[in-house]
């Protein structure tokens, strides 16, 4: 018996049936080939069953397979519209993120963390802009291990704006067993939203750059 797949049997039924272009068969070109070949079988050696229900399985699977591959691609671009649209709402808000540079809020103020290993007697901070010039400095005295948050309002004492853009956040703290080395989280804007154009997850734009959603620690 010729095979169901096989190139020759289709050239046997002319036009009867047309491979797809790829060279695949569809659902009603292997119906229309089972049921051909059933009507031109030499009835002194008919179709073996064995061995067309085996063609028909592996129709079927083949089938399932690509039915299977189109249902994913189509969840995979759902999800991805999903996500893009989750993070699209933090668009105006600000991330915190693992960064030792800060930037100005909607309302031009610098905010950040810094997590103490252990407990400071001494804590220094310092903001340096871009020529290596501070601009703040602020001394917090005793600190309790864990997180210490800070906010400037980048103002002097007539409400002036002292600073625009991005400055360098400088913690000295000590404690008992001498100097630490603090880790620092700074606050930036979420100005936007992009897809890589090779695909893969939504990435923020942020005036620290790109930043990946699972690197934000809070949204504010």
């Amino acid at each position: 018996m010729t095979s169901i797949t096989g190139q020759g049997y289709l050239e046997t039924l002319g036009s009867t049936t047309k491979a797809a272009p790829n060279g695949t068969l569809d659902q009603n070109s292997f119906l229309t080939l089972m049921t051909t070949q059933l009507k031109t079988q030499d009835p002194f050696d008919p179709v073996d069953n064995t061995q067309m229900v085996a063609q028909m399985a592996q129709f079927s699977q083949v089938s399932g397979i690509a039915e299977i591959n189109s249902s994913l691609k189509s969840m995979a671009t759902d999800l991805a519209s999903a996500r893009i649209g989750n993070v699209a709402t933090w668009i105006g808000k600000a991330a915190l993120v693992g960064s030792s540079t800060a930037t100005p809020l909607a309302d031009g103020s610098y905010a950040f963390e810094a997590e103490l290993p252990e407990d400071a007697t001494n804590v220094q901070i310092d903001l340096v802009d871009a020529s290596g010039a501070v601009v703040h400095s602020a001394n917090l005295g005793d600190e309790a291990k864990g997180t210490v948050g800070y906010t400037w309002d980048a103002q002097d004492a007539d409400g002036k704006p002292l600073a625009t853009g991005p400055l360098k956040v400088m913690i000295s703290a000590y404690g008992a067993s001498g100097a630490m080395q603090p880790t620092i989280s700074s606050w930036t804007m979420i100005n936007g939203v992009q897809s890589p154009a090779a695909g893969g997850a939504a990435q923020l734009i942020t005036p620290l750059g790109i930043v990946k959603p699972e690197e934000a620690m809070r949204i504010a």
